[in-house]
């Protein structure tokens, strides 16, 4: 859209003000998002690694659940199984990644995995069982990464917005503005100074 002001000297000097902020912003604008990149991507490979972790040892978990399934009466493995000892809490904190507000998760547990006798159950469920307790922690990190993704993904497409409006819409329009202006003030000095010279003329003659 085109900036439209009257043709002035005080117009002009306003102009340039408000051009020399919007290369300011524009400049802090890139540092901001190239910061927001460079962040995102090394989110994007811890996210990698834990997601490849977490898939890993629930993996190894379901693996023994099935052997311990099959070793044990269908009866036997839900009753072993019906009580279960342990609790889990989740506490939210937040922290400023490029002014941003991401969460933090924090897992706190109470009790034990193994939440029954061992007369009737089979080692292969304790350690299903065990392989579970040790994903949650990662499965919570996980979590909690892949949020920050999503967040620093909206940040960072609001921000390239910004940066492109800047540079390809408000300052190209501001300096054509400014580059007309000054057209119009030199043409209108020279009018002037023309003027000046044949009233200087007329009264030599």
């Amino acid at each position: 859209m085109q900036v439209k002001v009257n043709p002035t000297r005080v117009e002009l000097l306003k102009l340039k003000k408000r051009l020399k902020v919007a290369q300011r912003g524009h400049k802090l604008l890139k540092e901001k998002r190239d910061g927001l990149m460079k962040d995102f991507m090394q989110v994007v490979r811890e996210a990698k690694e834990t997601r490849e972790k977490v898939e890993q040892s629930l993996s190894d978990a379901f693996l023994s659940f099935t052997f311990a399934a099959a070793e044990m009466p269908a009866q036997s493995l839900e009753a072993a199984l019906m009580l279960p000892k342990m609790k889990l809490s989740l506490q939210t904190s937040e922290k400023n990644i490029m002014n941003i507000k991401v969460p933090l998760f924090e897992m706190q547990k109470e009790g034990e995995a193994v939440c029954y006798g061992y007369l009737d159950t089979v080692a292969e469920l304790d350690t299903s069982l065990k392989k579970l307790d040790a994903s949650l922690e990662k499965m919570v990190r996980l979590a909690q990464i892949e949020k920050i993704i999503l967040m620093l993904a909206r940040e960072i497409e609001k921000t390239r917005r910004r940066v492109n409006s800047l540079e390809y819409v408000l300052i190209p329009n501001l300096e054509s503005v400014i580059s007309e202006i000054t057209m119009k003030l030199d043409e209108q000095e020279r009018g002037n100074l023309t003027r000046l010279m044949k009233v200087k003329a007329m009264i030599s003659r």
